[in-house]
């Protein structure tokens, strides 16, 4: 959606071996090690993933009087690897239930037939990390888990040889119906895999309490041998929180007399989605989600399971999509799936606001939006650390406000991510924990830098642009396997070290380009979708560009431009409306149906007399305000707000905040 121009962080994956060394195309083991070591003068603890080639199994069977919760499993012993063996002795019985959303407290039991005795504590303390793969994310992961990847330790502190050790697990089923597996492994940390510790349960995630069977109805009526029912849901109707994202399933029965080929869940005659519904998984703002495996006969019964986001209006709702069948809708036929929201967007403010001479309505005012914006990713650049500092005294905090240390003005932490864990040294010592970290300066302006990342040395760039506003983050994105330094700010603050534009162009095209930012952040501030809640954007040209305080200092005309356009977004029927913007057209911008399908009704084409010419040729997707059109016209004499509803039909300019 945004035009090219930042240029991306370099990756290269690093991965551990069979015994957890580390590997590198362009190292060798002992040269990295030594590198990303030595600063630290650590070895970063971890369970080993290595396995004894010998493994024998025994069966065994123990008769516990539990109301005939455990089931007695057959177990592979391995020998002993660096004095540790376990025999699984109890487990929760296979198939047992959990109903959609609810945490269950599970029980297991192992026998330490090793050499070394257990504890829940120490440099090879015994827990259970998620297994088969190795540190996947689990769909049962609660809040009292260690992080996503390690779910509980030992219960004892200390289990000699020859006694069992139990393991507390807590479960919290997601919020689909179905039959799941999820496999665990006992380890040692910093030792071993512990060999006889692998586990599997298998859960079925059901609601006892409804039929497990849903009718919705009659079939729609035939059309062209197309006609659908919804035989069967994942859930009646959902209750949820504003903006909470919510995965369902429908089984749907083809009650016509031609065979499916591909089928797709859209959205109501293929419109553009609700701006409350739309998700970063849908295959586009149409086309929720898309199966073209196999074909279904007429009888046959489908299922699809898709995700969409709870409208962000506190309420009752119907939130309805449709089903197209080889690119042809169902007519008729509709899945209405009935949400409670149980909270608000943010509070509408009461007091009236007055804004002379401008054509801005301000009769819905929220508290400025808090921003969070992927700066970069930790990785060779940076040599896979990170170190911090603050031009005032500030706190290293953990991800749940606990205090790690009070730092004093431009001290630096220097930090890093490894094998789920966090380590950083604020000058006493190596310390870690298992959440991440937050660098909170104590001054409302002050101003932290990332001292080992500098963009002339790095990218060929003029300037570091390594300052940034307010709260920084590091923190691992698990389905990006990356860690990243996030930036905490209030949305104009953010707006004022925007890349966008500069301080040459002209003052009604800064006023303009940063109103349709201020909106394209708040539209995905309210959704929180697309990056998965990890935050809200990246710094980068699939979103928008920013380089932080830095740049603002640079290019200071921005920030007054922010300052004289403050709070005001661009809104369609009294809700934020999506803003893309591009770099130049060839004459005339496109329509959103024309680039993405569906319809938007304030993104239709325009002409670009400017670039026609000037024999432009489009650069960009097309689909909003060109930017050298608007800087022509604001050349011309156009101002902002003239320049806004000449590429956004019928839109609102509304002041949000103060």
């Amino acid at each position: 959606m945004r035009r090219a121009g930042a240029k991306k962080n370099r990756r290269r994956r690093e991965t551990y071996d069979e015994d957890f060394s580390w590997r590198s195309a362009s190292r060798s083991p002992n040269e990295y090690v030594l590198q990303i070591m030595n600063p630290f003068l650590l070895k970063v603890p971890h369970a080993t993933t290595s396995r004894a080639a010998s493994i024998s199994l025994v069966w065994f069977a123990l008769f516990l009087f539990v109301g005939g919760l455990f089931y007695f499993p057959v177990v592979a012993q391995a020998a002993a690897k660096n004095g540790f063996e376990a025999l699984q002795v109890s487990a929760p019985k296979s198939g047992f239930t959990i109903a959609p959303g609810d945490a269950q407290e599970v029980l297991l039991t192992f026998k330490n037939i090793g050499t070394k005795t257990w504890t829940n504590s120490g440099s090879a303390y015994v827990s259970i990390y998620t297994y088969d793969p190795k540190y996947r994310v689990s769909d049962f992961k609660a809040d009292n888990w260690i992080d996503y990847t390690q779910a509980a330790i030992l219960e004892e502190s200390s289990v000699a040889v020859g006694s069992v050790g139990s393991i507390y697990l807590t479960l919290k089923a997601p919020k689909l119906e179905g039959t799941y597996k999820e496999t665990f492994h006992l380890a040692a940390e910093n030792s071993a895999w512990i060999p006889g510790g692998e586990f599997t349960l298998t859960i079925n995630v059901e609601d006892e309490n409804e039929e497990e069977e849903v009718v919705d109805g009659e079939a729609s009526p035939e059309t062209n041998g197309l006609s659908a029912t919804v035989l069967l849901r994942s859930a009646k109707s959902i209750s949820v929180k504003a903006g909470e994202v919510i995965t369902y399933k429908v089984g749907v029965k083809n009650t016509g007399t031609v065979t499916w080929g591909t089928r797709e869940i859209v959205t109501t005659s293929y419109s553009i989605a609700s701006a409350d519904t739309a998700h970063a998984s849908w295959v586009s703002a149409t086309e929720v989600v898309v199966n073209d495996s196999g074909t279904v006969k007429p009888g046959g019964l489908d299922f699809l399971s898709f995700t969409f986001t709870a409208p962000t209006t506190k309420g009752t709702h119907t939130v309805r999509y449709q089903m197209a069948v080889d690119d042809e809708v169902i007519p008729d036929f509709y899945i209405d799936i009935p949400v409670e929201v149980t909270t608000g967007s943010p509070a509408i403010k009461d007091e009236e606001v007055t804004v002379e001479e401008e054509e801005v309505e301000s009769d819905r005012m929220i508290d400025e939006p808090i921003m969070r914006i992927g700066l970069l990713t930790i990785d060779e650049e940076t040599d896979w650390v990170t170190e911090i500092s603050c031009d005032s005294t500030w706190k290293l905090l953990d991800s749940e406000g606990g205090l790690l240390g009070k730092m004093e003005k431009n001290a630096m932490v220097r930090a890093f991510y490894k094998n789920q864990r966090y380590y950083f040294n604020r000058g006493k010592a190596i310390e870690q924990t298992h959440k991440y970290l937050r660098f909170v300066p104590d001054d409302e302006d002050a101003i932290c830098t990332i001292e080992n990342f500098d963009r002339r040395k790095t990218r060929g760039a003029s300037y570091a642009f390594n300052q940034f506003r307010d709260t920084l983050e590091l923190q691992y994105i698990p389905y990006k396997d990356e860690v990243w330094v996030i930036n905490e700010l209030p949305i104009e603050e953010y707006l004022y070290g925007l890349g966008e534009t500069s301080n040459a162009s002209h003052e009604e095209f800064k006023k303009s380009l940063l109103t349709v930012a201020r909106t394209y952040a708040l539209y995905h501030w309210e959704r929180n979708s697309k990056h998965k809640g990890y935050f809200h954007m990246n710094a980068y040209a699939d979103d928008q560009v920013y380089f932080g305080y830095g740049y603002e200092l640079v290019h200071p005309l921005i920030r007054e431009a922010v300052e004289e356009t403050r709070g005001v977004t661009v809104n369609y029927e009294g809700r934020t409306a999506i803003t893309p913007y591009f770099s130049r057209s060839d004459g005339r911008t496109r329509s959103w149906s024309e680039v993405w399908g569906g319809s938007v009704a304030w993104l239709i084409g325009v002409d670009a007399p400017c670039d026609e010419k000037r024999g432009y040729t489009l650069w960009g997707h097309g689909v909003g305000m060109g930017a050298t059109e608007a800087l022509c016209m604001a050349n011309n004499g156009d101002d902002w707000e003239e320049i806004l509803h000449y590429f956004y039909t019928d839109v609102d300019l509304t002041k949000r905040w103060e």
